[in-house]
């Protein structure tokens, strides 16, 4: 019992000191009583100079575009890292003579519902991100949704198998078009991912802001391809 007991103490003091750092940082944690300069041209200008109605899309996409495509080039990485380390254990198909695994029964109402609710999802996801300039959301967002469109249809039939190589074409042609519009702004607008490729247009309208509904499109796509690479893989394994 005292190698237990020790971790257990330890694991105590861990979460005591995260717990101090937290009280401190909330004791002497004094709200802004007016918006600093940076937050307040954004505030300001946005809606002028990017076309956007959503703030945060303006800066996600355009004012701080390095960061996302970072974001996406560290998503990127971690589905690529699930795929090799899941690649040994994936279970074979389509192989003559190879063990097939039979199939777990799953409720009519679970397997209905899925082939019902799966296309309901994805329409979400795509107006998620299509409308990402002009409501809370955005790539990330509606790519999430997607995933989780496929997640339901392997819930409802955990053996069901995906084409890797439609989600990789996806996921590559995607994360293409996204870098090379950003190449395209840093050529012939402002900087990297500068959304005026195109013309702003009217604020609140579907086609404005730019090549931001263009942009926040391919990430949506190129997020939940990943999203849903790592599901299939995690699917196929033999622990799965």
């Amino acid at each position: 019992m005292e190698p237990i007991m020790i971790k257990n103490a330890i694991a105590l003091l861990l979460l005591a000191a995260v717990g101090a750092i937290f009280v401190s940082l909330l004791a002497g944690y004094m709200p802004d009583e007016q918006l600093n300069l940076t937050a307040r041209y954004y505030a300001e200008r946005t809606a002028q100079d990017i076309g956007t109605a959503n703030i945060v899309t303006a800066i996600v996409v355009t004012y701080r575009g390095l960061d996302t495509l970072g974001e996406v080039t560290v998503l990127f990485i971690s589905a690529a890292i699930v795929g090799l380390v899941l690649a040994q254990g994936r279970l074979p198909t389509n192989v003559p003579g190879s063990p097939q695994q039979p199939r777990v029964p799953v409720g009519e109402l679970l397997s209905t519902g899925s082939r019902l609710l799966t296309p309901l999802i994805l329409l979400l996801g795509i107006y998620v991100f299509v409308n990402g300039h002009l409501t809370p959301g955005g790539g990330f967002q509606g790519g999430a949704i997607i995933a989780s469109g496929m997640l339901l249809l392997l819930l409802a039939d955990p053996l069901k198998h995906f084409s890797h190589r439609l989600i990789d074409v996806i996921e590559s042609i995607s994360g293409l078009l996204f870098v090379g519009i950003g190449v395209l702004g840093l050529l012939y607008a402002g900087g990297f991912l500068d959304n005026r490729l195109l013309p702003i247009g009217t604020l609140g309208e579907l086609f404005s802001a730019g090549v931001i509904p263009l942009i926040y499109s391919l990430i949506g796509l190129k997020v939940g391809s990943e999203f849903s690479s790592m599901l299939a893989s995690l699917s196929e394994t033999e622990e799965a």
